[in-house]
């Protein structure tokens, strides 16, 4: 079955448009309080190459934890099986900053996509790179087939001002002896992923390889293997939109990831991959635009994993 998703994406955007839209913009971190709260774009990349785009698609935001799952696929990558015995795979039940369930779990975050996990992530990547932030960046670069991607030096330094939790998040950890590197050396690492900007385009293509068993479909170079891919692809599916997960699943049912940058990005196996970007977020932290149309696209398409 074919879809003329361009008029897909105009009906759902002025379905939309005609509710409330009552997100908040991200301004605890200053460099994303002065984003345009009206924005809205979404691009889908179908299996076989073809692009789809609707509104303001085309310009650079800050995919913030989006990139949580670029880093978790290199370290999976390189690390194999040993990367599990230092972060679960589990929803944690708790805000994705919370120091209370890290202090409970002796130092061992729930999953790679909260803040914890994902500053071991990152832990893990200083040791195995020689030149990490360079070496990562070129890895997303190679992901996007777009070597103009790169860290927002403003946006980071902008985090790492007011980035007092995931310091202590990462000096905790350090206590239970899950953090081997320096601690200011894992929190650089970390403000810099999160300041990447990409357009919806280039975050649609970057994640074709998860729609794609893991083959990056431009080079047909295998990123992951099949088994690697269906792992990241199920952590997606129970922990990629904080506290919201159950609900995005019940209501779009596809794997994805949110950044409070106001992206969303999303995949059906074997069949396409969609990012939307809007930077109005609800009470979760996630899109409040976004996770509307997302739910629409897959409730009128019928294309979602069940």
């Amino acid at each position: 079955m074919s879809f003329d998703y361009n008029n897909i994406f105009k009906e759902i955007f002025l379905q939309i448009e005609q509710t409330q839209d009552r997100g908040k913009i991200a301004d605890y971190i200053p460099e994303l309080g002065g984003v345009d709260p009206n924005k809205f774009g979404v691009h889908l990349i179908s299996i076989d190459g073809r692009h789809y785009s609707f509104g303001d698609s085309d310009e650079l935001f800050s995919i913030q934890s989006i990139a949580k799952v670029l880093t978790l696929s290199l370290a999976y990558k390189l690390e194999n099986q040993k990367l599990w015995k230092r972060v679960g795979v589990e929803p944690s039940g708790n805000p994705f900053n919370s120091l209370v369930q890290l202090e409970y779990d002796e130092g061992v975050p729930r999953n790679p996509f909260i803040n914890a996990g994902a500053l071991v992530i990152s832990d893990m990547l200083i040791s195995l790179l020689e030149y990490p932030k360079q070496e990562f960046i070129e890895f997303v670069r190679k992901l996007s087939n777009n070597n103009k991607i790169d860290y927002c030096s403003r946006i980071a330094q902008s985090e790492k001002e007011v980035g007092y939790r995931n310091a202590a998040l990462v000096n905790l950890m350090k206590s239970f002896g899950n953090i081997d590197n320096e601690v200011d050396d894992v929190l650089d690492f970390y403000f810099n992923l999160c300041s990447i900007r990409m357009t919806n385009k280039d975050l649609a293509q970057t994640f074709m390889y998860l729609a794609n068993n893991g083959i990056e479909p431009i080079s047909g170079e295998r990123i992951l293997s099949l088994s690697k891919t269906k792992r990241i692809n199920a952590i997606m599916q129970t922990c990629g939109f904080y506290d919201e997960a159950g609900e995005f699943s019940f209501k779009v049912g596809l794997p994805g990831k949110s950044g409070v940058g106001g992206g969303i990005v999303a995949l059906l196996p074997n069949k396409y991959c969609i990012a939307t970007w809007s930077p109005k977020l609800n009470k979760k932290g996630n899109s409040f635009k976004g996770m509307k149309f997302l739910e629409l696209f897959t409730t009128k398409t019928e294309l979602s994993i069940f």
